[in-house]
């Protein structure tokens, strides 16, 4: 498949991205990651790996949408939900509930 990653382009297929990840050791991660096999690997790892750039060079949405396109797992970042604290009226209860303590009654 070919793809566009840094204005660059890739010919890329399932089985060379697998190969080429293959004896690398997963980097924790903390945001949007690609399941390659069954390890989560960060997606600024996989798209330095696969095309030899540096990180800065690319977005990670760039590469989470060729390792998609392929037929990879890809998960973002959850969308968090307001808490509650926005709904409460004054300085002292929001202060309670970010810090875990209950409003008083």
């Amino acid at each position: 498949m070919r793809c566009v990653i840094a204005r660059f382009p890739f010919e890329l297929t399932k089985s060379g991205v697998l190969e080429s990840m293959k004896g690398i050791k997963p980097e924790p991660v903390t945001g949007e990651s690609v399941i390659i096999g069954r390890r989560h690997y960060p997606v600024k790892q996989v798209g330095q790996v696969v095309t030899r750039q540096d990180r800065r060079d690319f977005s990670a949405g760039e590469v989470l949408r060729a390792m998609a396109r392929l037929g990879f797992t890809c998960r973002t970042l959850p969308k968090t939900a307001p808490g509650p604290v926005e709904s409460i009226e004054t300085p002292f209860q929001r202060a309670s509930v970010m810090l875990g303590i209950p409003l008083p009654v």
